[in-house]
C-alpha cells in the first residue's frame, strides 16, 4: 500500500536519494528544502504523486503549516523523515556564537518543530513512523566535530525519551546513523569555523582516520533498499545504522566506556552514601 511520506532537506544528497526512490515505487512524497528549484525535475516526472514545500525547518510556525498542508493535501500522513541539517568543522574553541546557535536550530530545533508538528496527526490517526537522520557522530565524535556531535547527541536523546513516549500511541520512532557517505556533508553545505592554528595537526590526524577517508565513504544510492525496508517494517528498529564502518566503531567506542565506567565503580558508589 502506498504511504505518505514528508521529508525534510530534500533538495539534495540523502534527502533527494530517498524522495525519488519513494516516488518510483508509488508513494506520495512530501518534499521541502529552503530552496525548492532543485526539485524541479521531481514535480516534472512525479507531479500527481509529489508536493514540494519551501521550508525554513527553524521556522517553527512554517513547520506546522507545512507538515499540516501536507496532511490535507493527501488526506494522510504516514512517515515524517527529519533529514535536514548540516555540519560546522572547527575545534570547540574554533566555534563562534553564532555557528552554535545557527546548528543548533538547524539540527535539533528544527528537527523538534517538524516532529511537533507530526505527532497530533500521528495520535488521531493511531499510527505514524518519526524517523530521524542522525549520525554516527550522534553516539561517538570526533575532534573538530564537536559541535556537530553535540547537536546529533541532542537528536538522539529527544528521539529516545519520545520513543517512551509514544510506543503505545501506535507512533514508532528511529535514529538513523549513517558514517561517512558521499553526499556533500563536508562540501558546500558545511560551515569551517575561523582556524587556530593550535589545532592544525589535530585537524590533520581527522583525515587519518580509515572512518574520514573519502574513499571509504559509502554510495548513497545504495541506502535506498536499507531505507525502504525501514519504512516498511511492522516493528522498525530505535536506530539503524548505514554503512559497513558505523557498528564496528560503536563497538570498540562503546566498549572503552564500559570499561572505564567499570574501572571507576567503586568511586562511583563510594560516592552514593
Amino acid at each position: 500500500m502506498a504511504k505518505t511520506i514528508f521529508i525534510t532537506g530534500a533538495s539534495r544528497g540523502f534527502g533527494k536519494i530517498w524522495a525519488e526512490a519513494f516516488l518510483k515505487r508509488g508513494d506520495n512524497v512530501v518534499a521541502t528544502s529552503r530552496n525548492v528549484a532543485g526539485l524541479q525535475d521531481l514535480v516534472d516526472t512525479y507531479s500527481a504523486a509529489f508536493l514540494p514545500l519551501a521550508l525554513d525547518i527553524t521556522n517553527r510556525a512554517q513547520s506546522l503549516a507545512a507538515v499540516q498542508q501536507a496532511k490535507e493535501h493527501f488526506g494522510t500522513l504516514d512517515v515524517v523523515i527529519n533529514n535536514a541539517g548540516y555540519g560546522v568543522f572547527g575545534a570547540v574553541e574554533e566555534i563562534s556564537e553564532q555557528e552554535a546557535r545557527d546548528i543548533i536550530d538547524a539540527n535539533l530545533l528544527g528537527t523538534l518543530w517538524v516532529t511537533q508538528a507530526a505527532l497530533p496527526i500521528f495520535r488521531a490517526q493511531g499510527h505514524g513512523h518519526i524517523i530521524q537522520l542522525s549520525s554516527i557522530l550522534g553516539i561517538n565524535t570526533a575532534q573538530t566535530l564537536g559541535l556537530y556531535s553535540a547537536t546529533k547527541f541532542a537528536v538522539e536523546g529527544l528521539s529516545e525519551a519520545l520513543a517512551l513516549e509514544v510506543k503505545d500511541l501506535g507512533i514508532h520512532v528511529t535514529l538513523v546513523e549513517p558514517n561517512g557517505f558521499k553526499t556533500d556533508f563536508g562540501g558546500s553545505s558545511a560551515v569551517q569555523s575561523q582556524p587556530i592554528a593550535a589545532y592544525d595537526k589535530v585537524k590533520e590526524a581527522l583525515w587519518a582516520i580509515p572512518s574520514f577517508v573519502p574513499d571509504n565513504y559509502g554510495d548513497p544510492l545504495t541506502t535506498v533498499p536499507a531505507i525502504l525496508q525501514l519504512i516498511d517494517s511492522e516493528k522498525p528498529p530505535l536506530r539503524l545504522f548505514l554503512g559497513r564502518d558505523a557498528y564496528p566503531w560503536a563497538q570498540q567506542v562503546y566498549g572503552e566506556r564500559l570499561a572505564n565506567w567499570a574501572a571507576w565503580q567503586d568511586v562511583a558508589v563510594a560516592a552514593h552514601g
